[in-house]
């Protein structure tokens, strides 16, 4: 298979202009994979595309503009997708924000966490089902966090109108992309779709998303940068769960990879922590239905 072979694999990885995403983009390719390069910031992306060329001369990569703020970008991401390939082989939703300061809306008026995070990636891969199902084991990778530990799905104030707290939307932003991942594989199982539904988290990696993160609390992230050098590790090592949830072949449906080291915070890849909120099928059956009815998803193969 060559770089610019139009039968290789195709991967699509949302936010991958940095960070983990780009660090998951640059795996791929070295795996042979042609690269969709899904970012908000065109500019970026296409900045991401040339440093991807750079290290792998001759890949096969090219930006497309995804805002998850909003369901209509989703929409025109998918529509170009549907129009230029036939099949998709892995779908990665990688980008996210975490723990904004204040209460922030997206262009559809969901918590901006909670419809970045998990709604606009909802949206996005019942669109893409249709390419997935015309793959060969297509496979779907959701980015949780450690932070799904502390999360509850609050069906009464999902999008914190009635109380607001940076870090509960993003614990809950975060468990609910585990749900999903659970939800996923059991609807693929039932339906017969030969889908791969998995998820992995990163541990705590050096990367601009867990800088804000941190910076949202001012003695808290005093302490942690002090402290960031021992417990953290690099975006390309916090990028190896993701890259083998995504191509190991030894996976079981339905796993969730993170780090092996001490309190899943750094190291090789493993088979990760879930919390029983995590495992709780009637809540990711009740969110699933929830989110069909927000975005307007319809799961359709064709």
């Amino acid at each position: 298979m060559t770089d610019h072979d139009s039968h290789a694999r195709l991967a699509v990885v949302t936010g991958a202009n940095a960070g983990l995403g780009f660090e998951t983009a640059r795996g791929l390719i070295r795996q042979g994979y042609r690269v969709v390069v899904a970012a908000r910031h065109p500019d970026k992306g296409h900045a991401a595309v040339d440093a991807l060329r750079g290290d792998s001369p001759g890949a096969d990569s090219r930006c497309e503009p995804l805002d998850l703020d909003s369901l209509a970008s989703v929409r025109d991401f998918a529509a170009r997708l549907r129009a230029r390939e036939s099949s998709l082989n892995l779908l990665v939703n990688n980008a996210g924000i975490m723990a904004l300061p204040t209460r922030e809306l997206t262009c559809d008026g969901f918590e901006r966490q909670f419809g970045v995070n998990y709604l606009g990636h909802f949206l996005l891969t019942s669109l893409l089902l249709p390419l997935l199902l015309s793959a060969p084991t297509p496979r779907v990778v959701q980015l949780s966090s450690l932070a799904h530990r502390g999360g509850k799905i609050d069906f009464d104030d999902l999008h914190g109108e009635h109380r607001y707290d940076p870090w509960r939307a993003y614990r809950q932003s975060k468990l609910a992309m585990l749900l999903f991942s659970q939800a996923l594989q059991r609807h693929s199982r039932d339906a017969g779709w030969g889908l791969e539904s998995l998820a992995a988290h990163p541990g705590l990696s050096r990367t601009a998303l867990l800088e804000h993160g941190v910076n949202s609390r001012a003695m808290m992230g005093r302490l942690f940068r002090l402290a960031m050098p021992f417990i953290t590790q690099t975006s390309s090592e916090g990028a190896r769960p993701t890259l083998y949830a995504a191509t190991a072949s030894d996976i079981r449906l339905g796993d969730y990879i993170g780090p092996a080291g001490i309190g899943e915070t750094r190291g090789a890849p493993k088979r990760a922590h879930m919390a029983p909120a995590a495992r709780d099928q009637a809540v990711a059956e009740r969110l699933w239905q929830v989110s069909c009815e927000l975005t307007e998803a319809t799961w359709r193969k064709a």
